[in-house]
């Protein structure tokens, strides 16, 4: 019986060991709510020791000992000695916390935005600006399934950066460029930082600037930072950063920062990727067809290239496929995600292997497909 009751004390200290803080502060949260508050002061204690900046956690516990006096009302019953605005933001964070434990997302639904990942990228990376959170999936078999999600904050003055010093996080599909280490960075950055290519070619066509927007981490001396509190970077806590670094490829990786994460059945997710791939295979076969005129009908009228308008593109192409004999176009490695806020607006990226009777080249490429009249159309292409 003892060796019994000993294992199991050897377990639950491992399980305690293992729970992330965020996982700790929602035992405390759970606690408060069946009214255990003697069970959260213990809880929040045993955190604060393990975490001392962790400042949301000093506050609950604030709120704990307030609570032997008269009941909780809210986060933050604090004197009003501490400045507002940061009780708000230390608020606004449990909040945010504690919506993310509440809501999670079914098991059996899929993220609408991911039609489809390509073999060599194993995780994609997707922000829910108004949960304030980060989730990781990875790619089982070219769907997206849900592994990890961490609190993450974002820019001072909300989503949909449009210039330099807005203080606005971006909108829109971008993948990481490249793994800073702490030791190449200021403390500021904490455990280290992954740039975006903001602005991608979307951004640019809608005027849109600035630089510098990254995925870092937090100073030594705080575990995180309220959800409204970047100049427009991604931040996690250093541990949950860590744990972010391990999923992410530099140049592979995709990062979609959405509005929110919309969730969809995996049937409508088939449907929606079937679609478009039968419209991208079309295109592949008009193209090697060396019909000029029905390869050119899979473009919008609003296209671009860079350096060319539809008009230019066009001309351009009628020239070059009128002077070869055949033409084969192979397609590998082809990833499809959508565009947050834009209706029925997806990026789709591939290697292209190109080959006729006077030339032969491979490249990355990206395009962006619109859905225009119940039929796809291409809006944009060039290297990826």
């Amino acid at each position: 019986m003892r060796a019994a009751l000993f294992f199991l004390m050897v377990f639950l200290a491992g399980q305690a060991f293992s729970a992330t803080p965020e996982d700790r502060l929602s035992g405390v949260f759970q606690s408060i709510e069946a009214n255990r508050l003697d069970e959260a002061m213990q809880r929040v204690d045993a955190l604060i020791t393990d975490y001392p900046n962790f400042r949301l956690a000093h506050l609950v516990r604030g709120d704990l000992l307030l609570a032997r006096s008269r009941p909780l009302l809210t986060f933050g019953n604090v004197v009003k000695t501490v400045p507002q605005e940061k009780i708000d933001g230390m608020r606004d964070e449990a909040l945010a916390r504690l919506r993310a434990h509440r809501q999670r997302p079914a098991e059996d639904l899929l993220p609408r935005a991911v039609l489809q990942l390509h073999p060599a990228q194993k995780h994609v990376l997707m922000v829910d600006s108004r949960r304030s959170r980060l989730y990781v999936f990875a790619n089982d078999a070219g769907r997206a399934r849900l592994i990890a999600d961490f609190y993450v904050t974002l820019g001072k003055n909300g989503v949909e950066k449009t210039r330099q010093g807005d203080q606005k996080t971006p909108v829109g599909v971008y993948h990481v460029t490249a793994n800073l280490p702490r030791k190449k960075l200021t403390d500021f950055y904490g455990a280290g930082a992954f740039p975006i290519n903001y602005p991608n070619e979307w951004d640019k066509r809608q005027g849109r600037n600035g630089f510098g927007i990254w995925l870092h981490g937090v100073p030594s001396n705080v575990y995180s930072r309220p959800p409204r509190a970047s100049d427009g970077c991604i931040v996690l806590a250093n541990p949950d950063l860590e744990s972010v670094g391990q999923y992410v490829q530099v140049g592979l990786t995709p990062v979609i920062i959405a509005d929110e994460v919309e969730w969809s059945d995996p049937a409508a997710v088939e449907a929606d990727r079937a679609s478009l791939a039968a419209a991208v295979e079309r295109w592949r076969v008009d193209w090697e067809s060396r019909d000029t005129e029905r390869y050119l009908a899979h473009y919008s009228a609003r296209f671009t290239a860079p350096g060319q308008d539809l008009a230019a593109w066009s001309a351009h192409k009628r020239g070059v496929n009128g002077t070869k004999r055949w033409i084969k176009v192979g397609l590998s490695k082809v990833a499809m995600i959508r565009y947050p806020r834009e209706r029925d607006f997806v990026v789709v990226t591939f290697d292209q292997d190109y080959r006729s009777d006077s030339l032969s080249n491979a490249m990355r490429k990206r395009q962006y497909w619109v859905k225009e009249d119940g039929r796809w159309k291409i809006l944009y292409e060039g290297a990826g």
